[in-house]
């Protein structure tokens, strides 16, 4: 291990206590790995929505002011008075970021587990991803099959493992249809694809002809466009055509989740036997598992009184299901990352391309079907 990188370039988010959001690109040690540990050359990296949280620390974008050199540039921006407040466990502290990303293994520890991924082509959950370099946990790595690339490994775990949680979470809970918004992103795709494949019905929700064109494309059956003026109706005839009386957010604000449980409480009472002052006896969930839109979720409960509406996460659902059934999805994954769980990129960035204001204005706005990649070794 004498040739082994001693440091690698990382990105950093720092919130200050006098209310400035401060990103940098700085050196990092590589610390001497322990026994079941390797060390990852990390080649691709994925900019999630659930990075950004960490990435942009509540700041105000407007006011961003770009700095430093060239190879090393920086981005300084102000957090309004009022959101400092929700920062104070990060408070200057310089943060890595970066949930996920694909590379290779370039050393490993004494242990025979981490021994046996020394040369494998691996997607890796763990964070700090956007760096050169990261020591992980050797369970924290998914060995790719042969052929696959880093660029094909990096967005392994969030996306795919959603969307197959979220079809696992309606079979856990007894339901056999189930309802997506922001359904044309690439985790929406990826869920199409399940669905089509296992026999499941699904309610696509998106916001534009062009994607639900896009997704008809696909072989998908029910997509229902919110800025049409028939939506609300033809969600109702989408719901009672499928069953489908469990839905997952991404958008979480707003009044989508409002909507889908009116829709889904019209279906029900469409085939109840008798009336109920109390509304249906059918239980109607929704999951908000993404921020997209950042106002308050906006309920008006005319929905009677068998709902429920909460978030979702992905870690605790697969410490829920237990290490046999995460480690069948988790190869699940790597069998049909080309396939299935294929994503698709509007743009690969250094890290020096991924601190640029404009850049980074572009990617905050979360567009669906909009998904940047970070090659730190680039």
């Amino acid at each position: 291990m004498s040739n082994l990188p001693t440091s690698g370039m990382q990105l950093q988010s720092l919130v200050t206590s006098a209310g400035k959001l401060e990103l940098s690109l700085q050196e990092s040690d590589v610390a001497p790995l322990k026994p079941d540990q390797v060390l990852v050359r990390v080649e691709a990296s994925p900019i999630n929505p659930s990075d950004l949280g960490l990435l942009l620390g509540m700041a105000d974008l407007s006011s961003a002011v770009q700095g430093g050199t060239v190879d090393r540039p920086t981005i300084s921006a102000d957090i309004p008075g009022g959101l400092l407040k929700h920062l104070g466990g990060r408070l200057d502290q310089p943060m890595p970021v970066g949930n996920e990303g694909g590379g290779v293994v370039i050393a490993a520890g004494e242990s025979e587990e981490a021994q046996a991924l020394m040369g494998k082509t691996v997607g890796a959950l763990g964070g700090a991803m956007y760096g050169q370099y990261r020591a992980l946990k050797y369970h924290q790595c998914l060995v790719m099959n042969d052929g696959v690339s880093s660029v094909q490994a990096a967005s392994c775990f969030v996306n795919p493992l959603t969307s197959l949680g979220m079809v696992e979470t309606m079979r856990m809970e007894g339901y056999t249809g189930l309802i997506h918004t922001a359904a044309a992103s690439n985790l929406g795709q990826m869920l199409q694809k399940i669905c089509i494949k296992e026999g499941v019905p699904l309610v696509n929700i998106v916001r534009k002809q062009e994607q639900v064109d896009m997704l008809k494309s696909m072989g998908a059956e029910h997509v229902c466009n919110s800025s049409d003026e028939n939506f609300a109706s033809e969600l109702t005839d989408a719901i009672a055509a499928t069953g489908a009386y469990v839905a997952f957010d991404a958008t979480g604000g707003g009044e989508l989740g409002n909507h889908i449980l009116a829709s889904m409480e019209r279906a029900a009472i469409a085939t109840a036997s008798e009336y109920s002052r109390y509304g249906s006896d059918q239980h109607k969930q929704v999951y908000i598992y993404g921020g997209l839109d950042t106002g308050p979720t906006v309920l008006r409960r005319s929905y009677g009184m068998s709902w429920g509406i909460g978030g979702w996460l992905l870690t605790p659902f697969l410490q829920k299901v237990g290490r046999a059934r995460d480690a069948e999805l988790r190869q699940k994954v790597a069998d049909e990352i080309n396939t299935t769980f294929a994503s698709h990129y509007t743009a690969e960035l250094s890290l020096a391309e991924a601190l640029q204001v404009e850049t980074m204005i572009d990617y905050e706005k979360k567009e669906t079907g909009k998904k940047y990649l970070v090659k730190p070794n680039d």
